[in-house]
Parts: C-alpha cells; sequence; structure tokens
C-alpha cells in the first residue's frame, strides 16, 4: 500500500483551502466597494421580493430609494442610535456590555432585545438572511468586523438608514418618508424620525402609519433619548 508523498499532500491541502479563501477574499472586496458605492439593493430585499413572487404574488414591488446622509434629516440617523445602539460611536461593532445585560436578563425569563449594533444589523440586512442559527451568527460578526475596519461611522449609519426595513417591503428613509409622512426624507421631524425607530427591528408586526400603544410609548422615549444623547449633534461624534 503506498502513501500519498508530502507534496501530494501539500496540493491537496492547498485545494481544500482554496475555496474558503477566496470566499474570504470576495468578502473583504464586496465590503470595501461599498463603502464608496451605493448598494442598489440588499440581501434581506432579494429574499422579499423572490418571498413574493414565491407566493405568486407577481405585482409585489419593493419601496427603495437610496439617500446620501445629507439628504436625510439628522433627526433620523440620531433617532436610530437611540433606540437601537446608543454606544454606536464608542464600539468597534460589538456592545459587550448589551449582549451580557441581554444574556442575564433571558437566563432570569426576561423578554428583552437583543445586544445587536446598528454595525451587526447593516451587516445582516445588507449581506445575509433571517433567522436564527450560529452559522448566520459567525458569518455576520465577519461581516461587522469587516464593516467597521473598513467603513467610517458615517458610512456604516448612512447605508442603515438606507436599507431598514420600516414596513413590508418599504426599505429605507426615503421610501418610509414618502410611503408614511408623504415628505422627502430630508425633512422628517424628531418626532416623525422617532416613531420610525419605534417599529425597529419588527417593522411587520407594528405600523408606523397606524401607531398602538406600544409605538407610541417607544416613540415618546426615543424622543427622551435624542435629546439626551445631544440631538442633531451626535452626528459631529461620528464624523
Amino acid at each position: 500500500m503506498t502513501y500519498p508523498g508530502p507534496a501530494r499532500r501539500r496540493r491537496g491541502w492547498r485545494w481544500l483551502l482554496l475555496p474558503p479563501a477566496l470566499l474570504l477574499a470576495a468578502s473583504v472586496l464586496q465590503v470595501a466597494v461599498l463603502r464608496f458605492v451605493d448598494p442598489p439593493f440588499s440581501a434581506f430585499m432579494l429574499a422579499r421580493q423572490l418571498e413574493a413572487w414565491g407566493e405568486g404574488d407577481w405585482r409585489f414591488r419593493l419601496a427603495y430609494d437610496w439617500r446620501d446622509l445629507d439628504r436625510i434629516s439628522p433627526q433620523l440617523p440620531v433617532a436610530l442610535v437611540a433606540a437601537e445602539d446608543q454606544n454606536f460611536a464608542e464600539h468597534f461593532g460589538f456592545d459587550l456590555e448589551a449582549i451580557e445585560k441581554a444574556r442575564r436578563a433571558n437566563e432570569r425569563g426576561r423578554k428583552l432585545r437583543g445586544g445587536s449594533t446598528i454595525s451587526q444589523q447593516t451587516a445582516k440586512n445588507l449581506f445575509l438572511w433571517s433567522g436564527r442559527s450560529w452559522v448566520r451568527k459567525g458569518i455576520e460578526a465577519w461581516y461587522t468586523l469587516l464593516i467597521e475596519a473598513l467603513w467610517p461611522k458615517r458610512r456604516i449609519i448612512e447605508v442603515y438608514a438606507n436599507v431598514a426595513e420600516f414596513g413590508d417591503g418599504v426599505y429605507g428613509a426615503q421610501a418610509a418618508a414618502r410611503t408614511y409622512f408623504r415628505k422627502d426624507a430630508a425633512r422628517l421631524s424628531a418626532a416623525e424620525a422617532a416613531r420610525m425607530a419605534a417599529v425597529l427591528p419588527s417593522p411587520r408586526r407594528y405600523s408606523i402609519a397606524r401607531p398602538g400603544p406600544y409605538v407610541q410609548r417607544r416613540t415618546r422615549a426615543i424622543q427622551r433619548q435624542m435629546r439626551y444623547i445631544g440631538g442633531s449633534a451626535y452626528l459631529e461624534r461620528i464624523e
């Protein structure tokens, strides 16, 4: 019985390692390009469109209209930070304190929102799929690290404000502002921005157009937090 020599074994390892190495390189290139190129769609948008077609709804159309950050009211990024990630300016993609707090609450049987940051939400919405699995969380963590390493904070919040889902098939600040308030995203008030942020991360369960008691309470709480973190002046911290 003969065994492959060292040279053949090395070639075998190279072939095994080549696919994951190419995938890693592709993901780095993908994130690097999107620092400068506005995404025409996200993975979540594609999944929602395919879902509608799979259900036979051929008339379903996504609402998505990219707006640069300087064409979005500063109230909205501030509301997103106040609602979802108040340590956004300080962390490097993961808020370990929030994750630990969520873990302890879950152990006690209390229902608490998870510790995902805006960077993680951006990675998930832009590149991944919905659902819960360790594989997805691992890929999400990798993309989060890439985003934090290759994008400035302003780019992260700009992309998130444009790809976040604010209602079924309604993605981004401009589409949501036009759909629910009949105005451009640049003219959103603090109260309107807070109401948009209040439905996250469950925009199909809660409605911007018909806010129930939970959304109303959460809107008021977000407005208080917006003032607490400095209002529009907060954006100067994430240059």
